[in-house]
């Protein structure tokens, strides 16, 4: 059974972690070749692939970052691409995470400039652009592909979060006033602090946890607090 097959299951509540103990989590797994990246990605995937299959509009957009975040997205894009969907790219900094971006352009999907971005020719959006870096603000190419999603008058688009939606805090949920607002975040290995404390509740949606196997590097974390998600996906 794929995520996108997984019947919808009754809410739930679990811990959240602040990103400097995720990245601890993670640390040893990266060390040890443990392909992280990847699950994330083809989890994130399965899911927009199902979100895109419903949309209106049968073209999906990346808005990919620099670093790993825009990795995830590009990925999962180029997942998408290849099991023959329609799939755009912009690169908000004007680079990208080498290895996602070489897959999402061999894979056939197609590089769409930001001046030229129209989010109405897109049935979903996956706001790859800031990952746990954030620090709460949104500067430069990030910023004016958040502004073209805010000004869309009619969005018919879907907009999900990778790991968290981009500039918002991922430890106190701050972020400015255009942190793009999320249909749905898929988070990777725990849930962010950011995600149940101050814009973050109103601006995550409906949250997916994809367990990538953090849980044993989690375990002499304290936990920030708790959130209500609306489901667990191991990858």
């Amino acid at each position: 059974m794929t995520t996108a097959d997984r019947p919808a299951t009754s809410r739930l509540r679990v811990p959240t972690y602040r990103a400097a103990d995720i990245r601890d989590a993670e640390a040893p797994l990266l060390a040890s070749g443990v392909p992280l990246m990847a699950r994330a990605a083809h989890a994130l995937a399965e899911i927009a692939a199902a979100r895109l299959a419903a949309a209106t509009v049968p073209r999906a957009l990346v808005l990919a970052g620099r670093g790993d975040n825009g990795g995830d997205a590009l990925f999962a894009g180029a997942e998408l691409a290849a099991a023959g969907a329609r799939v755009d790219v912009v690169l908000v900094g004007g680079d990208a995470h080498g290895a996602g971006l070489a897959a999402a352009v061999a894979a056939g999907t197609r590089r769409v400039d930001l001046s030229a971005l129209d989010p109405g020719d897109y049935g979903i959006v996956l706001d790859g652009m800031i990952g746990l870096g954030g620090g709460g603000s949104l500067r430069g190419g990030a910023r004016d592909a958040a502004a073209a999603l805010a000004a869309e008058k009619a969005p018919g688009h879907r907009i999900l979060a990778v790991d968290l939606p981009s500039g918002l805090d991922p430890d106190t949920g701050e972020g400015d006033e255009l942190v793009p607002a999320a249909h749905e975040t898929i988070t990777f290995g725990a849930v962010k602090a950011g995600l149940a404390r101050g814009r973050g509740p109103a601006l995550s949606g409906r949250i997916t946890l994809v367990d990538i196997g953090l849980g044993p590097g989690l375990t002499h974390a304290a936990p920030a607090g708790e959130a209500e998600i609306a489901e667990v996906v191991r990858a």
